[in-house]
């Protein structure tokens, strides 16, 4: 599909505008238009051609999601270079271990970055952003856009376009050639990092593009504006000609920027979503949604405020995306409609081409062309081991139990919690976790004997939702839940981690355990 983009940008009304931003009133902007995204790919590709950089050599790219990265990608594809994510989210130290071990023969970074490891490193640390020292990491680096003081020389874009292979021409790269390398995880002293080759990158971007002109979309969506800052949803929307608006990054912009452009297709995390909904946005079209857990009540909240459909997409950096449900098919199971009111969260059924099953511990494996080939430095393995715990109901549909990692152990009885969170979403929750706390209200250490853990709700309430009131509508869900019942129920805002902004389980644990020690 790269591949396909490439050519699109340049035959497909390049004079169009391609990536859209918006002013404070909500209009939209043109940040780039097709042509122009398309000539930067090509400058992007001479700069780092005239570098001696040759297929299988690996870049380490630390640039904002946007046109510019975008292009970079197109770039490192049409030379067959191998891409390594770098997210300053990640800490230096830990960062520093992963460059040790993808080794780039050259970092590209954008000001802001160099700034995050440079002048500004005082305020990024306040927005959690760290990145080491880029000099100093053993691989020369080079400014991509706009150059500020302090940083590092700019890549030449006006280096000699003779002889760079351009898009469709020379050999045809081999498909299980590396792509990218994202890491997801680790430590310092072993980062893990997922290996996808440009077969399963490209399968992944083509499961992508089945799903949104599938789905009932109208064919006059087909080049109507999207709404998303992903490269999955650039990429398949800029290849079939519509214009992509990269979200506001206040709520109140983002309403405003949903009524003036009225998106034919929206995608969104849920603390995103959550937030907009606050503002009193309205949406249009189908909206979609991933990166964290989507409710039954998130998404009926998404049609009354407008949407069509409303999409939970289950997906991981492995294998992406796995699955995918509508509002309205999540709502039926969670109401009893479906698989004998077991419980869990539905996700859906697998998408075309993935398979999955569960092991023997229950865990969800999953296998398809778009699965990683390979964690970085480990033998190529089929099946993708999700740490999610999960069966298949009647119908064959995913329905995730919780995290095996999130189990909590109380009078020897295993509760994970997934199974039981999506009954805590009634109408007036935001968001609900279940965690455990050691049985003597402390958090972090291990218990003395099995069995030492409580269990306890944290419920965070929807501005203006009564207290009382919820307590009153938890009731239900609560007593149908069994012996996983928890010891207590707090409301509380939930805390969220990452930059998609997932609840944090372990704050939440330790918000519970101050407050049930402040109780005493």
């Amino acid at each position: 599909m790269l591949d396909r983009l490439d050519h699109a940008l340049r035959t497909v009304r390049p004079e169009r505008p391609a990536v859209l931003t918006s002013g404070r009133s909500g209009a939209p902007r043109v940040r780039v238009r097709r042509g122009e995204l398309a000539d930067l790919a090509d400058a992007f590709a001479a700069a780092l051609h005239a570098r001696g950089l040759r297929p299988g050599d690996t870049v380490g790219v630390a640039v904002r999601p946007g046109p510019r990265a975008l292009a970079v990608l197109l770039a490192l594809w049409r030379l067959g270079l191998r891409g390594a994510v770098l997210d300053p989210g990640a800490g230096p130290d830990v960062l520093r271990a992963r460059l040790a071990l993808a080794r780039p023969s050259l970092v590209l970074a954008d000001a802001a970055a160099q700034a995050v490891a440079g002048w500004a490193r005082p305020l990024a640390r306040r927005a959690r952003l760290e990145l080491p020292d880029l000099a100093g990491l053993g691989a020369p680096v080079a400014t991509v856009g706009p150059r500020l003081p302090g940083c590092a020389p700019a890549l030449d874009l006006g280096a000699r376009r003779a002889g760079v292979p351009g898009p469709g021409t020379g050999p045809d790269p081999d498909p299980d050639a590396d792509a990218v390398i994202v890491f997801t995880s680790g430590t310092t002293s072993k980062p893990r990092a997922v290996v996808h080759t440009r077969a399963s990158l490209a399968a992944g971007m083509d499961t992508v593009r089945a799903l949104f002109t599938g789905g009932g979309a109208p064919a006059a969506a087909a080049t109507a504006p999207v709404l998303g800052g992903t490269f999955f949803v650039l990429v398949p929307a800029l290849t079939r000609g519509a214009p992509v608006a990269l979200p506001a990054r206040s709520p109140g912009v983002l309403a405003r920027q949903l009524d003036r452009l009225r998106p034919a297709d929206t995608y969104l995390t849920p603390p995103q979503l959550r937030d907009a909904l606050g503002a009193g946005a309205r949406f249009h079209g189908r909206v979609w949604t991933g990166s964290a857990p989507a409710s039954a009540e998130l998404l009926g909240r998404v049609r009354e405020a407008g949407a069509g459909q409303a999409w939970g997409v289950y997906a991981l950096t492995e294998l992406f995306p796995a699955a995918a449900v509508e509002a309205a098919e999540k709502a039926a199971y969670d109401d009893g409609g479906h698989d004998g009111g077991r419980g869990g969260d539905l996700v859906g059924a697998p998408l075309p081409g993935v398979t999955a099953k569960a092991d023997g511990d229950g865990q969800l494996l999953l296998a398809g062309p778009a699965a990683r080939h390979r964690y970085l430095g480990e033998e190529p393995d089929p099946w993708v081991r999700t740490g999610d715990r999960a069966r298949l109901d009647g119908r064959g549909r995913i329905v995730l139990e919780g995290r095996t990692k999130d189990m909590v152990l109380r009078r020897a009885e295993n509760i994970y919690p997934g199974l039981y969170e999506p009954a805590l979403h009634v109408p007036g929750v935001e968001l609900a976790v279940l965690v455990g706390v050691p049985a003597d209200g402390s958090a972090g250490g291990a218990c003395g004997t099995p069995g030492d853990e409580r269990l306890v709700a944290v419920v965070q309430p929807r501005r203006g939702a009564a207290v009382a009131q919820l307590r009153a509508a938890l009731a239900g869900p609560l007593r149908r839940m069994g012996s996983a019942r928890p010891d207590a129920v707090l409301f509380a805002e939930v805390p969220l981690a990452g930059r998609s902004r997932k609840p944090d389980r372990a704050a939440a644990s330790a918000l519970a355990a101050a407050r049930l020690r402040a109780r005493r």
